[in-house]
């Protein structure tokens, strides 16, 4: 496979250190005509789950032949593996944690090395910042054709997250909130195909926290500034979300990652609307 040149980082180190600039010298050291685009690293600390999903969100986005740096490594300096993943025409580089789970359960065929072949490597590694000293020297390399085999032995045993899937209860579909976006927006783990039996009824009911919403909305206008609303969002999974607003702060504190998110198609409660 011919390489891209473009290598994508996301990570949780956010924007106020000089963490991630240091992972770019590195990768232009060893290839000075790498493009590097940020994905993000605004990932909440520590949180492998959500970098998981915004690395399978975001890669089919770029050139066969692109690699995929991803590093949200509470384990780091541990007894995790590092990475390097070859599917669906993309490298993928990181900590064996769980992260490109997703990536790993949706594909058939898929190469995996780890990477302890040391020549790899900057000549001296920090045992707190593997993103700067292993991870940023493989992608570079791998950006320029090396093999990834050549750079460690092949496993078959990667560490897996689970997969929070919606659930049926009686007649209703019980999903939860997986992702809290910039805007407020509460992403889900509902997909429309999930929803599909429901999207024929006329009482369609979506509940989560305090909030029951009666349809499926196309746009965020398509209800009054400040109120909330449902739609499939361009992840192609139910979001909820408040027009001109936040739906984070609408629900309140207590309500993010792992709230549950009910859909049926009859209203047995008095939810505020």
């Amino acid at each position: 496979m011919k390489p891209s040149g473009i290598i994508t980082l996301t990570t949780d180190f956010g924007q106020s250190d000089h963490y991630v600039a240091m992972m770019k010298g590195v990768i232009l050291s060893i290839n000075p005509n790498a493009t590097i685009i940020d994905v993000t690293h605004q990932i909440p600390a520590h949180s492998i789950k959500e970098g998981s999903l915004i690395i399978k969100e975001s890669y089919t986005y770029f050139p066969s032949g692109t690699v995929h740096v991803g590093i949200v490594d509470p384990g780091v300096g541990g007894t995790r593996r590092p990475l390097a993943i070859l599917v669906d025409n993309h490298f993928f580089v990181g900590p064996d944690n769980g992260l490109f789970s997703p990536i790993i359960e949706t594909q058939p065929h898929i190469q995996i090395t780890h990477l302890n072949e040391k020549k790899y490597w900057l000549d001296s590694i920090s045992p707190t910042f593997h993103g700067r000293d292993i991870f940023a020297p493989v992608a570079a390399h791998l950006s320029l054709g090396i093999n990834p085999l050549s750079m460690g032995e092949k496993i078959d045993n990667p560490t897996l997250l689970p997969s929070p899937l919606p659930q049926k209860n009686n007649s209703d579909l019980m999903g939860e909130i997986i992702r809290v976006d910039h805007f407020g927006n509460l992403i889900t783990n509902i997909t429309e195909e999930h929803l599909g039996p429901f999207l024929i009824s006329k009482d369609l009911i979506i509940r989560v926290g305090k909030v029951t919403v009666k349809k499926i909305s196309t746009t965020y206008n398509d209800v009054p500034e400040g109120k909330p609303l449902a739609l499939i969002g361009s992840s192609h999974l139910l979001e909820i979300a408040v027009n001109m607003g936040r739906a984070v702060d609408y629900l309140g504190l207590e309500y993010g990652v792992g709230t549950k998110v009910q859909v049926s198609s009859i209203d047995l409660s008095n939810s505020e609307k």
